[in-house]
């Protein structure tokens, strides 16, 4: 489970995490900066095999490529679905400079089925050292993340305060 706290919780373990910078909401759109309210599954987990090795998970696991993106345009038939760069509409890179996207969780948000502007990217990633606000994702540390995974994490239940 996890609130507008920023502590994400599974039984008994609990970790900071960071959210997104508009906060926790019920009506998501694209571009809001907020992280949905519900249930997001955990559908699958990537990562930078050139820079960490996988997690301990329930989900499967599958290294990234330079050439993986992620569509957030709207108006594009690969909205909210992962995509091979260069990709003609508006993307997101998911092989960074920064160790943000060195692991990360594809949550289940807009994806079945998929609902154009209603949000996309939504993920569980790494943070930055300052827990800063995400851009709708939840964040946490690297071995707090890698914990919850091992802890047996395949959905996180996002709830309003």
């Amino acid at each position: 489970m996890l609130g507008p706290e920023g502590v994400l919780r599974l039984g008994r373990l609990a970790w900071r995490c960071a959210l997104g910078r508009g906060g926790i909401r019920v009506d998501k759109r694209e571009g809001d900066g907020a992280t949905p309210v519900g249930l997001l599954p955990l559908r699958r987990l990537l990562y930078r095999a050139d820079r960490v090795a996988p997690p301990a998970c329930r989900v499967p696991v599958e290294p990234l490529s330079s050439q993986d993106g992620w569509c957030d345009d709207p108006g594009d038939a690969a909205y909210n679905q992962r995509v091979r760069l260069p990709h003609p509409a508006r993307h997101e890179a998911l092989w960074r400079e920064d160790a943000l996207y060195d692991l990360i969780g594809v949550l289940g948000w807009n994806d079945a089925p998929v609902v154009r502007g209603r949000g996309s990217a939504i993920f569980l990633h790494l943070a930055r050292p300052d827990l800063a606000p995400t851009e709708g994702c939840v964040a946490l540390a690297e071995r707090d993340l890698r914990a919850a995974l091992a802890a047996g994490l395949t959905a996180i239940e996002v709830r309003p305060g």
